[in-house]
């Protein structure tokens, strides 16, 4: 018998081992210097599973500049900036729920 995935695990999206460097920032209404970098574990469409510098307490609201591996045009590189909660937290890894999110060019590295 197949189990069924609904009930094995709660995830609404397929994860994918992506490991890329992350950077991070807390946003809250002060304005907060709590920044960090880290490592994702895994994502999806729906999610980001990274490593953490910081205790992120679940209902955090981050802000993830993630470098990505594709670029634009084959010569321009691309950064994942997403903004959204922190849904768990444990031992240096949190799970961040995605509410958005927008692909912009990193400063092209010096040659």
């Amino acid at each position: 018998m197949i189990p069924d995935k609904t009930q094995s695990d709660r995830r609404t999206a397929d994860r994918f081992p992506i490991e890329r460097e992350v950077r991070y920032k807390v946003l809250n209404k002060k304005n907060s210097d709590e920044m960090g970098t880290g490592q994702t574990v895994n994502m999806s469409s729906t999610g980001v599973y990274f490593t953490t510098e910081h205790i992120l307490l679940p209902g955090k609201r981050l802000e993830l500049a993630i470098s990505w591996p594709a670029q634009l045009n084959n010569q321009t590189a691309l950064k994942l900036v997403a903004r959204g909660r922190i849904i768990r937290y444990d031992e240096g890894r949190a799970a961040m729920e995605i509410q958005q999110y927008e692909f912009r060019t990193a400063k092209a590295a010096l040659a």
